[in-house]
């Protein structure tokens, strides 16, 4: 073979041979069998995306597929069936981090942030976050999101209350740092084209940053992973060993410094082809028929 056939065949991600294979399978599973720290929740079946009803017995049978393997389970809504993933992850003996999921329509922002004050009231929340990125997506002003999150604090007291966004934009923005009770923050290498070799180092750096942000509050890794299928993104390259490799070089890491994180995702989810292209079908553990991939 030539050494362009070479290269191509490492961009793909074939070059990893079956024992090396082997070896990233059984350690990853070994990671699973001792449980994970969290899960980000996928509850949309094929047909399914958000503005869809969620029933009661899809959420429960996606949750017996993963409570075995995890401590807790991150949900992102608290509308349209979400709000029953926290009572049901209860069930299960789980922790949860519940979302209020909030953007540019007011009258939706007040149903979640009273879902997710009710929710938390009956017990089922371990950790509250306001809104998913509405930073990065511009949806929010930085006094509306401060206005949210004081108002979820002010009803919930003894509920650590946080919002979700790209690390740095706790930096960029200190006033929501300080609105927060705890960070809770995304961290993808893949989505800012890190290779997968630098990809551990990389989202060190990106936690560090959160920490230096949060000025000695706790901080939650509230999404990463790496997916095994789809168009690369620059550096970063889909494909089932990098997929492996990504799991089990962070869980060690994180299972060592005793970090607290939500690995994205439980399942893969076709609705989001629409939004991140191909790629963003296959970030799952499980595929989505709930099938485990490795």
């Amino acid at each position: 073979m030539s050494i362009r056939g070479y290269k191509l065949l490492s961009l793909l991600g074939s070059s990893v041979g079956t024992e090396d294979m082997a070896a990233l399978v059984q350690k990853q599973r070994s990671i699973m069998d001792e449980k994970i720290p969290g899960l980000c929740f996928s509850p949309y079946l094929e047909v399914q995306k958000p503005g869809d009803q969620l029933s009661e017995a899809q959420i429960r049978m996606r949750m017996e597929i993963i409570a075995p393997y995890t401590r807790a389970v991150r949900s992102f809504s608290c509308t349209e069936g979400n709000e029953f993933i926290p009572r049901i992850a209860k069930e299960f003996g789980l922790r949860t981090l519940v979302g209020a999921w909030i953007g540019e329509d007011p009258e939706k922002n007040e149903k979640e942030i009273e879902g997710l004050i009710e929710i938390a009231k009956a017990g089922y929340v371990d950790v509250a976050a306001v809104g998913n990125e509405v930073m990065l997506r511009k949806e929010l002003s930085e006094d509306e999101l401060v206005a949210y999150i004081n108002r979820v604090k002010e009803a919930i007291p003894g509920i650590p209350v946080g919002y979700v966004d790209a690390y740095y934009q706790f930096e960029e923005h200190p006033r929501i740092a300080e609105a927060c009770d705890v960070i809770l923050t995304n961290c993808y290498p893949f989505w800012e084209a890190c290779p997968l070799e630098f990809s551990l180092p990389y989202i060190k750096d990106m936690y560090q940053r959160a920490k230096k942000a949060a000025k000695g509050k706790p901080v939650i890794i509230t999404e990463t992973g790496w997916p095994n299928i789809g168009t690369g993104f620059h550096g970063a390259i889909p494909s089932k060993a990098n997929a492996l490799k990504y799991f089990n070089d962070v869980m060690s890491w994180v299972k060592e410094e005793h970090i607290e994180l939500y690995y994205f995702s439980s399942f893969d989810e076709t609705w989001k082809i629409d939004a991140e292209g191909d790629v963003g079908a296959y970030w799952g553990l499980w595929d989505k028929n709930g099938i485990y991939k490795y």
